[in-house]
């Protein structure tokens, strides 16, 4: 047991999601791809990073990541049970991040130091989430399941809960999703799609962030 509570450790998110806004969520199929796409990231300002456990390659990079791009701040996305959340803090992730959140999932992450951001997207996963102690939970697949209307109506009932959607956003819509009152941060793959990822173009992935939070500070 770790002694502190699931919202106590996911207070540690917080300071990491707020100013950070937009949260990447990177498909990694190749291991040197890892290190020169966080340098890419980070040199636009994006520095907190969401690599997902989708590939074979994904281990490798978030380990590669972290040693070698100090400044990015790490996550590990598509935990899916107790083992993945153990692989993403044996790897020094600062944080994890799942699509969804079972019973056994968020048991896990009560006896795990490292916070986790779980899934959900109906009023019973939020329930069972915030009974278990989470107040901050990711909103996924967050256009398909209604899109901001559908989260104004989940905040009636859940006042207290705040939100990281990701799913269906993009360049256009994510000031929009930014603005709600219950959402701190959002996530997506468009600041690195995988067509820049494959063809290595690191200045067009960095100058993309550069324009992405340029045009966040002026709303």
């Amino acid at each position: 047991m770790t002694g502190l509570s699931a919202s106590a450790r996911q207070a540690a998110l917080e300071p990491i999601l707020i100013p950070a806004r937009i949260v990447p969520v990177l498909t990694i199929d190749r291991v040197e791809d890892g290190v020169p796409l966080a340098r890419a990231l980070v040199a636009g300002g994006v520095k907190v990073l969401e690599v997902t456990f989708r590939t074979e390659a994904a281990a490798a990079a978030a380990k590669a990541i972290i040693a070698e791009v100090p400044e990015a701040i790490v996550g590990i996305g598509t935990v899916l049970n107790a083992d993945d959340l153990r692989r993403a803090h044996e790897l020094g992730a600062r944080f994890a991040v799942s699509p969804g959140a079972t019973p056994e999932l968020l048991d896990a992450a009560a006896d795990s130091a490292l916070p986790l951001l779980p899934g959900v997207v109906t009023a019973s996963e939020i329930m069972q989430a915030q009974a278990k102690g989470f107040n901050l939970l990711k909103f996924f697949p967050a256009e398909q399941a209604g899109g901001i209307p559908m989260l104004r109506a989940l905040a009636g009932p859940f006042p207290k809960m705040r939100f990281c959607p990701t799913g269906g956003i993009d360049g256009s819509n994510v000031a929009t999703w930014l603005a709600e009152p219950n959402v701190i941060a959002a996530g997506g793959s468009w600041l690195c799609p995988a067509s820049d990822i494959k063809a290595a173009n690191w200045e067009v992935i960095t100058g993309r962030c550069i324009d992405a939070m340029k045009h966040l500070r002026r709303r």
